[in-house]
């Protein structure tokens, strides 16, 4: 079990949810000096509001949170900062609202990256009955993986270490791994190696495929730049976040490590390049022209947009083993988050059906992706007069959309989704900031509902 979720314990305190409308009925019910302490803080069961009632003895006898209209099942999330460290025990679940959500919420807040300095103590959670530990433990376990990875500093997370980390995830599932580095990446994966043949720490290819060759077989792709300097056109602001610019292989392995620890009866392959975008002498410029794996010559005008150059490698690669499905991440864009901010993880793609499903269960986990148009009208801006394509549209407008449509023309593919995320969020509800889990609930929740009955 997750190391913040508990067995049923005495010593735990009760945690009360209570909703808005639900506190007026529920503080009826109670002894006098709660009503008076409820009048007097001003308690309203806003959303993430706590407040502690104190037995005779002066210890906490309860702890209250409040769920504001019960309509946001990560409500939770803001309420470990805003208690002291101790162990709280979940009785009952709302009705109408996702045990499951609720409780993952709780271990979203309470987690704390603490490898570079000593953490404060724990806030641990008794999970209710009506909620399955496993699972909770299964999906808390490999998010706060993808944060410990997102958030470890690129000179201890470069291409090399998150090779080491796949191994590693493939030898814990039974899987097998290959990696591809040297002249064979050179050949085979030209746009991996041209991003990363500027950095002192060699690029190179990662593939895990786990599962019976017999069952469904799905793609799970993750751009992972280890550290992204912008290379010749060199960032002007903002190179201080650019350790989560591998955002989408942690994501990618993640969702390998949910899929592979479940044993969801599918074939699965999970390809992640990983690059330093560095300045060096071996650099790739502006003006190059790159051949891909898939055969297309790429125009380059901007070296700082060089996750979708090694993500036509890998998406060419997961096509080669014919999925019905793949789905790849990335932090891929600014327009990304100009459009929808830090907390909407963008959707593209042209399966109505698979975007009506992520829709549904990132609504049932409280998980939010917004589908965004992969407009045909924008794909004339990556034509170049010398290559068949160029790896930038024309302008400034649009930047997400044809980032996804230069991805797109590497997929074959019966259904692809693509998610350009931020990897990241501020320190804002509660929750602290640095690395975060973007869209993962909510395709998970697609995969078990496909794919585990």
């Amino acid at each position: 079990m997750h190391p913040i979720f508990l067995s049923p314990s005495s010593a735990a305190i009760p945690l009360v949810l209570l909703t808005a409308k639900g506190l007026g009925p529920w503080t009826k019910d109670q002894p006098d000096n709660v009503k008076t302490l409820v009048d007097a803080t001003g308690f309203k069961a806003e959303t993430g509001k706590v407040l502690l009632v104190h037995g005779a003895d002066g210890t906490i006898a309860q702890a209250l949170a409040g769920l504001g209209e019960g309509k946001d099942g990560f409500a939770l999330a803001s309420v470990p900062g805003s208690l002291p460290a101790g162990d709280y025990a979940l009785a009952d679940v709302p009705a109408g609202m996702n045990g499951e959500t609720l409780v993952l919420g709780w271990a979203d807040g309470a987690y704390r990256f603490t490898k570079y300095k000593t953490g404060d103590k724990p806030r641990r959670l008794v999970l209710p009955k009506s909620v399955d530990a496993a699972e909770v433990s299964r999906q808390a376990e490999a998010i706060d993986w993808l944060r410990d990875l997102v958030n470890t500093p690129p000179n201890d997370m470069g291409p090399a270490e998150i090779a080491a980390e796949a191994e590693g995830l493939a030898k814990a599932f039974g899987a097998s791994i290959e990696i591809t580095l040297g002249e064979e990446l050179e050949t085979g994966f030209p746009m991996v190696h041209a991003v990363g043949k500027g950095s002192g720490q060699a690029p190179r290819f990662i593939e895990i495929a786990w599962g019976k060759e017999s069952d469904p077989q799905i793609a799970i792709v993750g751009k992972g730049v280890a550290f992204d300097t912008g290379g010749l056109n060199i960032k002007t602001a903002g190179m201080g976040l650019m350790k989560k610019d591998m955002g989408g292989a942690a994501h990618a392995l993640a969702l390998a490590r949910l899929i592979m620890g479940a044993e969801l009866p599918v074939r699965l392959i999970c390809c992640v390049p990983a690059v330093e975008n560095s300045i060096g002498p071996n650099s790739f410029r502006p003006s190059d022209i790159l051949k891909s794996r898939k055969g297309l010559t790429v125009e380059i005008e901007d070296t700082d947009a060089e996750g979708r150059l090694i993500l036509g490698d890998a998406l060419t690669r997961a096509s080669e083993h014919k999925p019905e499905l793949i789905i790849d991440f990335a932090t891929l864009t600014g327009a990304a988050r100009v459009a929808l901010g830090p907390d909407l993880a963008p959707l593209y793609t042209d399966d109505d059906a698979l975007a009506t499903d992520m829709n549904e269960a990132a609504r049932t986990t409280g998980d939010p992706v917004w589908r965004m148009p992969l407009w045909p009208g924008y794909e004339g801006g990556l034509r170049s007069p010398i290559a068949d394509m160029k790896n930038l549209g024309d302008g400034p407008m649009g930047g997400s959309i044809t980032a996804a449509l230069f991805l797109k023309a590497f997929v074959s593919a019966p259904s692809w989704a693509h998610f350009d995320i931020w990897a990241w969020r501020p320190a804002r509800y509660g929750r602290p900031a640095g690395a975060a889990a973007c869209g993962l609930r909510a395709v998970w929740g697609v995969l078990r509902k496909r794919y585990g009955g």
